[in-house]
């Protein structure tokens, strides 16, 4: 019960002259979620093909609950679950309909389909629609059934590729909440994301990954420990800078941090408030009345920002949108038995 539920080892994966994944490794522990986190390109997609079998890597190895995902790829498939970036459902199916499809394709019975479908529609709040064409449902209740016959057949490993993506803030909440539950009942999630506060409520370890490498990985804590403690930011008329950052360095007695992009003046808040007092008093004796003025405690958009120089919806680098281009429009993202 020790051995990870997922474990990929130096994974490798090219399109042309693009890498996509670049020796990726990483462990799953069971009963966790573990988030990974990256922007659009990184390769987040691409690992999650080739952990639910729906692609074969160049090189490397991969196991899911203790099975060769590559050489025995059916039965990996009895295993898991997964819900893609669009909600994989037929909008002509009721709610229901669609849900017991995918319990057949799970080799259920349909008796114990049935009895399964009725507890996932209640379980995400869906039992009143389910009855309804699919096509007269909104984006987030579509999210929410996709989940639903991703659950059908219990399985041991869900993967979930950017589950809140394009959904409202109630619906995604109530996503969030699913998650959470089918993660106490046993379930195993790996879930990528480029949501910085999903990730940190959710995902008991994170990994962060970039031009398809996996850069860092820890907790949310350590990941943001790792960048430092907290500091004291301010922003300032352009007229005062020098005179500032003098103030700030005599208040800190280290080096103050300029901004480039929004020419905030940081320090390190080596005694929390008490650091914010000096440098308020400071820069009052230098007549600065600053702007802006706060303590700040490091968040996932510093630690990402910190490991890759770009936000989560940066596409500038070479990686760009090669995961959506190497994948069929009307791809259907989830593993069936």
């Amino acid at each position: 019960m020790n051995e990870p539920v997922v474990r990929a080892e130096n994974i490798v994966k090219t399109f042309g002259e693009l890498k996509a994944l670049d020796d990726v490794t990483l462990e799953v522990p069971r009963g966790i979620i573990y988030g990974l986190l990256g922007p659009n390109g990184a390769g987040k997609t691409t690992l999650i093909r080739v952990l639910t079998t729906l692609m074969k890597p160049d090189s490397g190895s991969a196991r899911v609950a203790g099975i060769d995902a590559i050489a025995n790829a059916a039965a990996v498939r009895t295993h898991i679950g997964l819900a893609g970036q669009f909600a994989a459902v037929d909008g002509f199916l009721t709610g229901r309909e669609n849900v017991e499809m995918v319990g057949r394709l799970y080799n259920l019975s349909p008796t114990e389909t049935s009895k399964r479908a009725d507890e996932v529609l209640e379980r995400i709040r869906l039992t009143a629609a389910a009855d309804r064409p699919v096509r007269t449902y909104s984006g987030g209740m579509r999210r929410r059934l996709d989940l639903a016959a991703s659950m059908i057949g219990r399985p041991e490993v869900l993967f979930l590729d950017e589950p809140t993506t394009g959904i409202d803030p109630g619906s995604r909440y109530d996503v969030w909440d699913l998650i959470e539950e089918l993660v106490d009942n046993g379930t195993t999630i790996l879930l990528t994301t480029q949501y910085l506060d999903e990730a940190d409520r959710l995902a008991a370890q994170i990994g962060v990954i970039d031009d398809g490498r996996l850069i860092s990985e820890g907790t949310a804590d350590e990941l943001k420990d790792r960048i430092g403690g907290s500091v004291v930011e301010v922003t300032v008329h352009p007229d005062d800078k020098e005179a500032a950052i003098q103030a700030l360095c005599a208040a800190s007695g280290a080096d103050c941090h300029v901004d480039a992009r929004s020419g905030k003046l940081s320090i390190p808040a080596i005694r929390g408030v008490q650091t914010l007092t000096e440098a308020v008093r400071h820069l009052d004796a230098a007549s600065i009345e600053p702007i802006d003025i706060g303590l700040h405690k490091p968040t996932l958009d510093d630690v990402f920002l910190s490991l890759t120089g770009r936000s989560t919806d940066d596409e500038s680098k070479p990686n760009g949108n090669q995961e959506e281009a190497e994948q069929p429009a009307d791809r259907r993202e989830r593993s069936r038995a």
